[in-house]
C-alpha cells in the first residue's frame, strides 16, 4: 500500500511523533507537511510545505491525500490575543477539513481536547468545541476527534505551571479508575499511534477520550 497523508503541526510535540510514527510504516510513501518551518527529518519520504497556515486556502492543489492529520493547537498563556487565538484553535483546523472535503479526502483526525463544549463559558473549551461542530458539519466520511487529556512529554518551550501540572498529575494517574480514567495524563507517543491506527481502521464512533486513546494505542490491530 502506499499512501499519502498529510499533516498539519509536525513541528510540535505530538505532530513530531506522529511523524515518526508514519515515516516508520511502509504503507506510506508521501507525507506531506503544512506548516510554517521546517522539521528536522531528511526522511525521503517527506514532501514540506512552508506555507502561512493561517490562508491554508492558497495550498488547495497541493493539499492532497488520503489522509489528513491535524495536531495544530496554541495556548492562552503563549497566544494571549484571543482573535489570533482562535484564527489558530478554530480557523487552521475547520481550513483543514473543507480542503479535505473540496479534494475529497476521506479520513480526517484532529486534535482537539477534553473539555471541548462549544456551549461552554470557558473561552478555550468554546473554540475547541465549535472547532469540532465545524469540522463535523463538512461530512468527511472518515472524521476522528481525540480529546486527550493533560499531554506528558517534554515540549522545548518553558512553560513552568505546565511542568508542575504534570508532576502533580504523574502522582494522581494511579487514583483516576472507572469514569474518571478519561482525566488520566497522557503520552504525546500514545495519541499519535492511536491516530494513526483510527486512519488505518475506521471506527463507528467518532470523538475520543484520553482513556479511549490509550486502548486503542495498545490494541493489536
Amino acid at each position: 500500500m502506499n499512501k499519502t497523508a498529510i499533516i498539519l503541526g509536525a513541528t510540535g510535540l505530538t505532530g513530531g511523533m506522529l511523524l515518526e510514527q508514519l515515516i516508520a510504516d511502509k504503507n506510506y510513501s508521501t507525507i506531506k507537511l503544512f506548516s510554517r518551518n521546517s522539521v528536522a527529518n531528511s526522511s525521503e519520504k517527506i514532501e514540506e510545505f512552508i506555507v502561512d497556515l493561517l490562508n491554508l486556502e492558497t495550498s488547495a492543489k497541493d493539499f492532497t491525500a488520503d489522509e489528513v492529520f491535524c495536531c495544530i493547537g496554541t495556548t492562552a498563556a503563549k497566544t494571549k490575543d484571543k482573535n489570533r487565538y482562535k484564527a489558530i484553535d478554530f480557523g487552521i483546523p475547520v481550513a483543514a477539513a473543507k480542503l479535505a472535503k473540496k479534494n475529497h479526502i476521506q479520513t480526517f483526525v484532529v486534535m482537539s481536547s477534553m473539555g471541548a463544549n462549544e456551549n461552554s463559558t470557558v473561552f478555550y473549551n468554546k473554540t475547541k468545541g465549535e472547532m469540532e461542530r465545524t469540522i463535523l458539519q463538512q461530512n468527511i466520511q472518515n472524521t476522528y476527534i481525540v480529546r486527550p487529556s493533560l499531554i506528558g512529554g517534554n515540549r522545548d518551550e518553558n512553560r513552568v505551571g505546565e511542568r508542575i501540572a504534570k508532576g502533580v498529575m504523574s502522582l494522581l494517574n494511579p487514583l483516576f479508575v472507572g469514569g474518571f480514567k478519561k482525566y488520566k495524563m497522557i503520552h504525546p507517543k500514545t495519541i499519535a499511534i492511536a491516530m494513526k491506527k483510527l486512519a488505518n481502521h475506521p471506527q463507528n464512533q467518532t470523538i475520543f477520550s484520553s482513556n479511549e486513546l490509550e486502548e486503542i494505542a495498545k490494541s493489536k490491530k
